[in-house]
């Protein structure tokens, strides 16, 4: 039977919620240039455009010192909770997981915000680790860009 399992990432950072959300949801293109730590290139695939549900993306990153691929689509966008359902559907990390969503998730805190990735997934098998890996790089890839976002 399957069974859906939920690892999560909290993170506080300085930007603002609204910029942070902002940035991840209508600037994908950009991401090469504010995490380049962490991510390498990012083209649209699919969709209207690059803020658009149901728009697909390749992206190539680096998570575990490896350099990596996967499509993913926006799936679903709540402006209101500033929250992101990302569903990837091609790439290395589906060899390991039948299913893979990351939703993002940023709340106003204090002078910053409270940045939340949950990421949910169903394994292949039992012989597949935890994906510690992702959420590290979820969490770079967040801070980067908070840092990127303090800069300009």
């Amino acid at each position: 039977m399957a069974q859906i399992k939920r690892m999560e990432c909290q993170l506080e950072i300085k930007s603002s919620a609204d910029k942070f959300f902002d940035a991840y949801k209508t600037k994908a293109q950009l991401m090469p240039k504010m995490a380049n730590q962490v991510v390498r290139d990012v083209k649209l695939v699919e969709g209207s455009g690059w803020d658009s549900e149901s728009s697909v993306r390749q992206w190539y990153f680096v998570a575990g010192g490896k350099l990596e691929t996967c499509k993913e689509m926006m799936e679903k966008v709540d402006d209101k909770d500033r929250t992101v359902v990302y569903k990837l559907v091609e790439g290395e990390i589906m060899k390991a997981f039948k299913s893979w969503n990351s939703i993002l998730n940023v709340m106003p805190m204090g002078e910053g915000s409270l940045l939340k990735w949950t990421m949910e997934f169903e394994k292949q098998n039992d012989d597949v680790p935890d994906p510690v890996k992702y959420g590290e790089f979820l969490t770079t890839w967040a801070k980067n860009v908070d840092t990127y976002l303090l800069n300009v």
